[in-house]
């Protein structure tokens, strides 16, 4: 391939976003950034993150200076450019029309596994923080300007079958896909973020997709709460998320 591929993955927080980030690290072709507006919603909505300072210290804040590197040279003369993006960074101030230069795919997960896993590692949590409603806004924009859905994936859907449901990804984006990709070394990567000794702990364990009923993954969870199961506070969340990761759902590749 000539010509880059601007891969923009979508996904709300304690997804395998990160084994996401780490399967396209592994490509040859592939340059991966992780989260590269973390610092902007920082900076602008003032909430206290794990690192927080440090994340602010580690990116820009400027929202603009950020796509201008998106959409810039890719390092190592690279033809994949894998962008790990969390949907509730796009705060309102963030201009979306840089993603026409991208080409956008979602990457969804059931609310009630996502609140279960979100507790364990912040004390509050709302809907905005997991980021559903910001993934769907986000994905009805792209259907409308491409004319078509954009690919949505399961999270646990690669998990059960990592080879099946990573070719057909990369079928999509029509980039070839390589066995390279199931695998890759434990411990931390240059590619993490700053943040990563707060947020990546159990990623950094692995060595490659696990099953969800035996996954290791910080970002998983092992066994798969209903909404039944949620405390309280957390079940409303979960109902108010429903449909919207319903809606997502319809479209999985």
């Amino acid at each position: 391939m000539s010509e880059v591929v601007r891969m923009a993955m979508w996904s709300g927080p304690r997804n395998i976003s990160t084994a996401m980030m780490r399967s396209f690290g592994s490509r040859p072709d592939t340059h991966v950034v992780d989260e590269p507006f973390y610092a902007v919603y920082l900076s602008a909505t003032g909430l206290d993150h794990p690192l927080r300072d440090e994340v602010i210290r580690s990116q820009s804040t400027d929202w603009r200076e950020v796509v201008h590197a998106l959409l810039g040279p890719v390092p190592d003369g690279k033809t994949v450019f894998y962008q790990k993006h969390m949907t509730h960074h796009m705060i309102p101030k963030i201009g979306r029309e840089w993603m026409a230069q991208c080409r956008s795919a979602f990457l969804i997960r059931d609310p009630a596994t996502v609140l279960a896993s979100y507790a364990m590692k912040r004390a509050t949590v709302t809907l905005s923080d997991i980021g559903i409603v910001q993934q769907h806004e986000l994905f009805e924009r792209e259907a409308e300007r491409i004319g078509a859905p954009p690919p949505v994936v399961e999270g646990n859907a690669i998990l059960e079958d990592p080879k099946r449901m990573l070719s057909r990804l990369c079928g999509e984006f029509g980039i070839p896909y390589t066995d390279a990709m199931l695998s890759w070394s434990a411990g931390r990567h240059p590619s993490d973020g700053i943040w990563a000794p707060a947020w990546y702990q159990s990623v950094e364990q692995s060595t490659g997709f696990a099953r969800p009923s035996e996954s290791t993954h910080s970002e998983s969870t092992h066994s798969e709460p209903t909404n039944k199961s949620l405390p309280e506070h957390l079940r409303r969340i979960a109902d108010a998320a429903r449909p919207y990761y319903e809606r997502l759902r319809t479209f999985r590749i």
